[in-house]
């Protein structure tokens, strides 16, 4: 059925779901897992009240998200570990999460995306977006949503 697929997180307890979903749907079909975590770059604009970091500042912030997004990406190698399932990390540094998403699928030619929705409606959908929405509208590989 599948032979390769995408697992997207951002770390939160409902995608911890969907990671847990993913790994197991992998383990019934054989399928290996690319398990993807986006990492923001760092503002580089001036927030209301705050001073700018520099260069050196921002490289080392930058460097702390992903060795923290490796480390949660390991556990997933671990848990794929346990149901024999391979599983290979890729951290992607990007402000465009959908699109992050989508070139990794298909750079690693997955079968199918993996990710969960956390169910914002109205206005919270309007004002925080929807990566999941961007996701299923954009992607030309099956996508799997969880809640």
């Amino acid at each position: 059925m599948y032979k390769r697929i995408l697992i997207a997180t951002d770390g939160s307890p409902l995608s911890d779901k969907a990671v847990k979903s993913g790994l197991d749907l992998a383990s019934l079909c054989g399928a290996s897992v690319v398990a993807l975590k986006v990492v923001p770059r760092y503002p580089r604009s001036y927030f209301e009240g705050s001073a700018p970091l520099n260069r050196e500042d921002v490289k080392e912030v930058e460097q702390r998200w992903s060795e923290s997004a490796m480390q949660a990406l390991g556990e997933i190698k671990d848990m794929g570990a346990k149901r024999d399932v391979s599983v290979k990390a890729v951290v992607a540094k990007s402000d465009l999460i959908a699109e992050s998403i989508i070139s990794t699928a298909t750079k690693n030619n997955c079968d199918v995306i993996v990710m969960a929705s956390h169910g914002r409606k109205g206005l919270k959908r309007v004002l925080l977006g929807s990566e999941t929405q961007h996701v299923l509208t954009h992607s030309h590989i099956p996508v799997l949503v969880l809640r």
